[in-house]
């Protein structure tokens, strides 16, 4: 029994300083593997540039290697610390974290060249490590709250651009016709879309002058609707800033976000 209690307590222990940063400690390992996660990411930028990786291949090599045995202990940690294993692995960051430490081993499995290519989208994989930085970020949770209050209203947006492209794209395929380059309605929906967005590519434009017309109230209406949706996000940004949020993860669903007084877990109801 007693047994038992030392290694919940041990637990506690390693999940309070893994997920949590309001104590000291708990902020020293967030300095410290957004740290590693930087280094690890510039390593990897730093071998895809083919004169560095040959006159540093071995110093290369054998940071990648720490940083990911680093990255290993670290997620064999995490799925010790909570009582549900299988739901942190399967959550957005289980994975990721996962996806920051596999490229590494699988490499030892795929020797040879032929493989290369396969190794080569391996190491790309590596890059998902920027991602764990979400989760030392003390804004990122509110953000992505404010993200997912402001998905339905940003749909809805979408919605109305793709009816607007399709519209535009229709008319000025019968406006321009194929002799300018508009030789179909995908193609022309496909220049109202570079428009709208104002990236302006200039592989397809209208000359005649009702195209033309046309073509400046979508360059217009561009620069009108690019601030809706940020616009949305913001509101729900400034509301979720009102509400005071912890650094206290659950122990049983690794869910973060709580209130201050929170004490129970507002996902699965777990005591926190």
């Amino acid at each position: 029994m007693a047994q038992d209690q030392n290694m919940n307590n041990w637990r506690d222990k390693i999940h309070e300083i893994i997920f949590e940063a309001d104590t000291p400690l708990g902020k020293l390992f967030d300095e410290i593997l957004i740290i590693c996660i930087l280094a690890s990411v510039l390593v990897v930028m730093l071998d895809s540039v083919t004169w560095i990786r040959k006159d540093h291949e071995g110093l290369l090599y054998a940071l990648e290697w720490f940083f990911t045995i680093i990255f290993s202990i670290e997620y064999v940690l995490r799925l010790i610390s909570v009582r549900r294993p299988v739901k942190y692995a399967t959550s957005f960051f289980g994975i990721v974290d996962l996806l920051t430490v596999i490229p590494t081993y699988l490499d030892l499995l795929l020797p040879g060249t032929r493989f290369l290519l396969v190794i080569r989208i391996l190491r790309v994989l590596r890059i998902f490590r920027i991602l764990k930085l979400a989760k030392y970020v003390g804004e990122a949770n509110l953000l992505i709250s404010a993200i997912k209050a402001s998905m339905r209203k940003i749909t809805i947006f979408l919605f109305f651009v793709v009816t607007i492209v399709v519209v535009l794209g229709s008319m000025m395929y019968i406006v321009e016709g194929a002799e300018n380059g508009f030789t179909s309605i995908p193609k022309s929906i496909y220049w109202a879309i570079v428009t709208l967005t104002t990236v302006g590519y200039g592989d397809v434009a209208p000359h005649t002058s009702l195209g033309q017309a046309m073509a400046v109230v979508v360059m217009i209406l561009g620069y009108s609707i690019i601030a809706v949706p940020t616009g949305i996000v913001t509101v729900e940004m400034a509301q979720a800033f009102k509400a005071h949020v912890s650094t206290r993860a659950c122990h049983d669903c690794s869910a973060e976000g709580h209130d201050e007084n929170a004490k129970h877990c507002k996902f699965c109801g777990t005591e926190l």
